[in-house]
């Protein structure tokens, strides 16, 4: 992974150890590339409690529980499923905290309501109310929409330790 990447999940990592909390993931459009990120460094286990990589509609129905009616009502796109996928990593895992991330990371799947670079962030704590993150980057390429999608998940939970 990038090394400027690298080096801040390397400090998220001290900042949740020190407070002894640990951290799940529930990852569409990344496809587990922050759960990735946070396990390529020595010591992580102390921190990541789990990963969910829930590609498809049924995996974020079976693994965390998003409601199969929530996906048809408003799309796997999201700001609800969004929400209920960290919910249900909360939920599913024993962590103190969780992201979820789905979007559309390109260059196909993209719609007018739901372009390519849309991507809907949902960060669960417990005993804190869930927060959402819209970002549309834009069609930058899947690589990038992917890379900007770890670096926002990184940030919410750097916010949530703060």
């Amino acid at each position: 992974m990038i090394p400027d990447l690298r080096d801040r999940a390397a400090a998220l990592l001290d900042a949740y150890r020190e407070k002894g909390l640990k951290i799940a993931t529930a990852e569409s459009c990344t496809g587990g590339l922050v759960a990735a990120l946070l396990t390529e460094i020595s010591g992580s286990s102390a921190v990541v409690e789990r990963g969910f990589v829930t590609y498809s509609n049924e995996a974020k129905t079976e693994l965390i529980g998003v409601p199969a009616d929530l996906i048809a009502t408003h799309g796997a796109v999201s700001e609800p499923v969004a929400r209920a996928m960290a919910e249900g990593a909360l939920t599913h895992s024993q962590a103190d905290v969780a992201v979820g991330i789905t979007g559309v990371a390109g260059p196909t799947g993209g719609t007018a309501t739901k372009p390519v670079g849309l991507v809907h962030f949902g960060l669960a704590r417990k005993g804190a109310p869930t927060i959402h993150l819209e970002r549309r980057y834009g069609d930058l390429g899947r690589e990038s929409v992917r890379r900007r999608a770890v670096e926002d998940a990184l940030s919410l939970l750097e916010r949530a330790i703060g």
